[in-house]
């Protein structure tokens, strides 16, 4: 049965995807007493990137931004993977998210807010965070953004 968060997912015409097999030696998501981890999510749409390339070249911000609300999803996907309802979410604490930028492109905190809406959308005030938003040469597997997210869980 889908709680709150997941009625309002679809509310938003949006459903939580599958959790992305990790490309490597990790987990999608460690719990360690009230806190879960993700690691960092690519924007993964039925097991590929819609694109690759920089940030400022290949992709516009605009594009970029889409791809970090994929980012969060998948990372709430991770978190429900790990703790089987989001509704235990008592809050998200921090956002990650790494932008694959060209050298001139200076406007990662725009595109991480892609992923920052999406959560602020689907968990209203359990979704404001704390968040860095960096620059980088390249992500895996050529992704244009990265997103990992640090939640908070009830004590239930």
């Amino acid at each position: 049965m889908s709680g709150a968060v997941e009625a309002k997912l679809a509310e938003l015409r949006l459903s939580l995807p599958d959790v992305v097999p990790p490309l490597a030696a990790y987990q999608p998501a460690v719990q360690s007493g009230v806190y879960v981890y993700t690691a960092g999510q690519l924007p993964m749409v039925d097991g590929k990137l819609p694109v690759t390339g920089k940030v400022g070249a290949e992709v516009t911000a605009e594009e970029a931004k889409e791809l970090a609300r994929t980012c969060a999803l998948n990372a709430l996907a991770a978190v429900k993977s790990v703790v089987g309802d989001l509704d235990r979410i008592a809050r998200v604490v921090k956002v990650v998210g790494f932008v694959a930028s060209a050298s001139d492109f200076t406007g990662q905190p725009g595109v991480l807010n892609g992923a920052s809406e999406l959560l602020g959308a689907v968990l209203g005030d359990k979704g404001v965070h704390a968040r860095s938003a960096v620059g980088v040469a390249v992500l895996p597997l050529d992704a244009p953004v990265e997103v990992e997210i640090q939640v908070e869980l009830t004590h239930a």
